[in-house]
């Protein structure tokens, strides 16, 4: 019998959001089935390269350019064998890279992992749907709910590029939850471009509240977290769940993007200013300790000082916990693109390095209330003579850390602690084991 021949080591590179993450670690699930060695990210020497791009602004199209064309050099220098690219960027421009890189071995949409499989000479199985192969510490994991967006955001071109909303039914994702928790996680990020409107398009009505319900019912499982919800249509029941169950992190991501009607109206979010501060205040209402986590937009068209001015007089009211800023991209395709880019790119930096400022001073002087305070701690790592860690109200990656000073205290990564607060900076905490 003739032994099938495997390729040479295969790095997969995953840049953008953890949307593409997951895809990264469902195509390494199926290649690990297949017997194939692959590894993420790694410095190592690999025989393959698959980048799994990001394809959503400018910046991210220009760093999944510049990552596919350093992988094209070491090709023609011998350093690697073949180069694949997969992903966002890859599905919105595909005839353009194949024309303008054609060193490149292949390119492929965001939902052709079946196609990848066969071209390296391997089988894809639906039955290893769910069993990805974690890059993430083995405590938390990402849990995608649904793909693709049934939203019309002016400015956004994941609709054409992801598609329709699609709900993964709730007995596939208990599934994958549970094999999740198999192992060793402790911690469940759910991330679709859409939570909240989870369950629309398969059971006619949002489903959000009742996953998490379900979700809740997994013993090990410690804590779950909100990623990408909508503000326009955002279902109570969310908070009713997250207000009776502890397990259900008191931290909700919800992109704002403006204040102003004029440009909410013409973003199509499909929500007021008066109707984004009336949520607000129902979230902090129903969950009083309730994490918000925001983004915003600067430089949007027609944003003029006036209407800035009306964003930082919001930001300042409402002190949001957690706040990043993008600056408009201009993005081909979009319903924005058809309206006069008309704020200048050093003026959107500005405007957006001036509500980071604002929201340093605010970030710090909620830290310093925490002083002195008991939080639950999970550790993420060992870095620096500290053990690294984060509370329910902060994500991985993206939000504030708690310092434990490894000299003074013992812990184990993946465990959770109750850690007293000593002291606070901007953006990170520090305290002892109690």
């Amino acid at each position: 019998m003739k032994t099938k021949s495997l390729p040479g080591k295969i790095n997969i590179i995953t840049l953008g959001c953890s949307k593409n993450l997951v895809d990264s670690e469902n195509l390494m699930g199926q290649l690990k089935f297949n017997n194939f060695n692959v590894v993420h990210e790694s410095d190592k020497d690999a025989d393959i390269v698959i980048i799994n791009t990001c394809g959503f602004i400018n910046d991210a199209k220009e760093e999944s350019i510049n990552t596919i064309l350093q992988a094209v050099k070491d090709k023609s220098q011998g350093l690697i064998k073949k180069v694949f690219v997969m992903g966002c960027l890859s599905e919105r421009y595909k005839s353009q890279l194949e024309n303008e890189i054609s060193d490149v071995d292949g390119f492929f949409g965001v939902s052709e992992l079946p196609e990848i499989i066969k071209e390296l000479g391997g089988n894809y199985k639906n039955e290893l749907l769910g069993k990805r192969s974690l890059t993430t510490p083995s405590h938390y994991a990402y849990l995608k709910i649904a793909e693709g967006c049934d939203r019309n955001c002016s400015f956004c071109a994941i609709p054409m590029i992801r598609g329709k909303h699609i709900s993964k039914p709730v007995k596939q994702i208990i599934k994958e939850a549970n094999i999740l928790a198999g192992k060793g996680v402790k911690e469940l990020i759910l991330i679709a471009q859409d939570l909240t409107y989870y369950g629309l398009d398969i059971y006619k009505e949002r489903k959000l509240a009742f996953l998490l319900e379900e979700l809740t019912k997994i013993e090990s499982i410690e804590w779950i977290r909100l990623h990408y919800t909508y503000p326009s249509g955002f279902p109570d029941d969310v908070l009713d769940v997250m207000a009776k169950n502890e397990k259900i992190c008191n931290y909700i991501d919800i992109p704002l993007q403006h204040i102003n009607d004029n440009l909410l109206k013409s973003m199509k979010r499909n929500i007021t200013g008066k109707q984004t501060k009336n949520l607000i205040n129902k979230i902090r209402d129903k969950v009083p300790d309730a994490v918000i986590r925001t983004t915003l937009i600067t430089g949007y068209p027609g944003e003029t000082e006036k209407e800035f001015e009306e964003l930082k007089k919001f930001i300042k009211d409402f002190r949001f916990e957690r706040l990043g800023v993008f600056t408009y991209s201009h993005e081909e395709d979009t319903p924005a693109y058809k309206l006069p880019d008309d704020v200048p790119e050093q003026t959107k930096q500005d405007r957006a390095d001036e509500i980071m400022m604002m929201q340093q001073d605010i970030s710090r002087e909620i830290n310093s209330n925490k002083v002195g305070k008991t939080f639950k701690v999970i550790i993420d790592r060992v870095e620096g003579g500290y053990y690294i860690g984060r509370t329910q109200f902060d994500s991985p990656e993206v939000d504030n850390e708690v310092m434990i000073d490894s000299n003074n205290n013992y812990c184990k990564t993946g465990e959770f602690y109750n850690v007293r607060i000593t002291a606070a900076e901007d953006y990170d905490l520090f305290g002892d084991i109690v």
